[in-house]
């Protein structure tokens, strides 16, 4: 890309992301004040606690395959090679 097209790209973004906020901050005053219920908050607290533990288990696979070498690159250990 040259660097005509790359202030194309840049100024396009830049647009989007201005029309975006400016669609946000109208919609934002004309909402006004919202409460949630006791519903709202359950699944807001469940919705929190389940994505926290499915993130921290996912790490927590992510560190015990790396350590126990299962993310290591196959090898040709064989006893008729030797």
């Amino acid at each position: 890309m040259n660097r005509l097209t790359n202030w194309i790209v840049v100024s396009a973004v830049l647009f989007v992301v201005v029309v975006i906020a400016a669609f946000a901050v109208v919609n934002w005053g004309e909402i006004g004040d919202a409460g949630i219920d006791t519903n709202g908050w359950i699944a807001l607290t469940l919705g929190v606690l389940v994505t926290l533990v499915l993130g921290i288990g996912l790490m927590a696979l992510v560190f015990i395959s790396s350590r126990r070498g299962y993310d290591e690159p196959p090898r040709e250990d064989r006893a008729e090679d030797r």
